[in-house]
């Protein structure tokens, strides 16, 4: 019953404050004591009666009055006269203030989306990871190679085969070189507007003319730039490269992981524009190839294999005295002679390799016609390539 008279007594404050019950008998005796100095624990009234404000601003807080009772100033029961009644102007107001808070949280509800928006911002500034972190912020359902965030694809045909040889396959041209030994077919990659073009060193060593043919079939005269036979790679030009030629996007080869989606697009056996796909089979495999100009003549005899040795076995003929090694990606990409120079490309279409070797299962055979694919075959990482790039524009290391 104690507990009930300190609530029935209290000076109201807060928003936990109740009056009396009117139709309590005890109630007006109660609330006499609760002003009584006979128990010192209980808190003294007020000296005065507190006004109740009937024209409040927003913010500003209002007891909303009841007329029916509460402890006066005098220690005696009764309503304060001071106080609206229920239905009042100022107990409206009570109501309208105590809905004002509902505003910040309004606000809040947009700080996901603001967040979101800031990722996006960061992302789009440092690439690579953080697009897959955008990617489960959003849901959205991105097939994405783990080499690169740049993405060559259309969004409508992302992820396929199809989509990345539409998209790069302007970029590959097919190259014929001619020497004293005969004609050989390679291929090549666009890098830049005004016609370089990236190829292997064995596609073009020895040649005395060089013709490349773009994926819309009008051809054109190339030169040299520059040659690093111990890479095994070679930067030729266009003479008279005409406008609007279609650059192919240089990915990041120190993310390829083994098992990620390739599609490779060359020239073999001079069919242009061939496209096959396959995964990243092993990394930094140890590929030895000819730095012997006469091993790229030899192409000429109609075989257009390129001898390469691979784990103390020699695949495609003698790769002679003269040899060089390079870290490879292997890959189970359908590769025939004639896709050497040719793109190893990610699933978003960025290059991350130019095509160098391959294993013939004809290696004893002089004709081509008897070799055929068996899911061997090699390619030059793009981060090596992108390292040789200042070189191979001054000439090469072979100069």
């Amino acid at each position: 019953m104690t507990e009930s008279f300190r609530r029935s007594g209290d000076h109201p404050q807060g928003d936990d404050h109740q009056p009396a019950h009117p139709l309590h008998p005890g109630a007006a005796h109660q609330q006499q004591h609760a002003s009584s100095p006979v128990n010192p624990e209980w808190p003294p009234p007020p000296a005065y009666e507190p006004a109740a404000p009937y024209a409040v601003e927003p913010g500003t807080t209002v007891w909303p009055g009841t007329g029916q009772g509460g402890d006066g100033g005098d220690g005696h029961g009764g309503g304060w006269t001071a106080y609206p009644e229920p239905d009042s102007a100022p107990t409206a107001a009570f109501a309208t203030v105590q809905a004002e808070p509902v505003a910040p949280t309004k606000k809040r509800a947009k700080g996901p989306l603001a967040l979101l928006a800031a990722v996006a911002i960061v992302a789009a500034a440092i690439g690579g990871g953080t697009a897959y972190g955008i990617q489960e912020l959003t849901g959205n359902d991105t097939v994405a190679s783990s080499s690169t965030s740049t993405n060559v694809v259309p969004t409508s045909q992302k992820g396929t085969v199809a989509g990345v040889a539409k998209a790069v396959g302007p970029s590959i041209v097919e190259i014929g070189a001619t020497s004293n030994a005969g004609s050989s077919t390679g291929s090549g990659v666009i890098i830049t507007t005004d016609g370089e073009i990236i190829t292997n060193n064995h596609v073009v060593s020895g040649a005395s003319s060089i013709k490349v043919q773009l994926s819309d079939g009008k051809s054109y005269t190339a030169q040299v730039v520059g040659t690093d036979s111990k890479k095994d790679l070679a930067l030729i030009k266009l003479e008279d490269a005409p406008s609007g030629l279609k650059t192919a996007t240089l990915g990041n080869s120190d993310g390829v992981q083994v098992g990620d989606q390739v599609v490779a697009i060359g020239s073999p056996e001079g069919l242009t524009g061939t496209v096959t796909s396959g995964i990243v089979s092993a990394l930094d495999r140890d590929v030895t190839v000819s730095t012997d100009e006469s091993q790229g003549q030899q192409q000429g005899d109609g075989g257009g294999r390129w001898p390469f040795e691979f784990g103390g076995r020699e695949f495609n003929g003698d790769t002679g005295s003269s040899t060089t090694t390079y870290k490879a990606l292997q890959t189970d990409a359908s590769l025939n002679p004639g896709n050497s120079g040719g793109a190893l490309i990610d699933m978003n279409g960025n290059i991350i390799g130019i095509n160098s070797a391959m294993y013939s299962a004809a290696s004893d055979s002089s004709s081509s016609s008897s070799a055929g694919s068996v899911g061997l075959g090699f390619a030059i990482p793009i981060n090596t390539v992108r390292a040789d790039l200042a070189d191979l524009r001054a000439g090469g290391s072979d100069s």
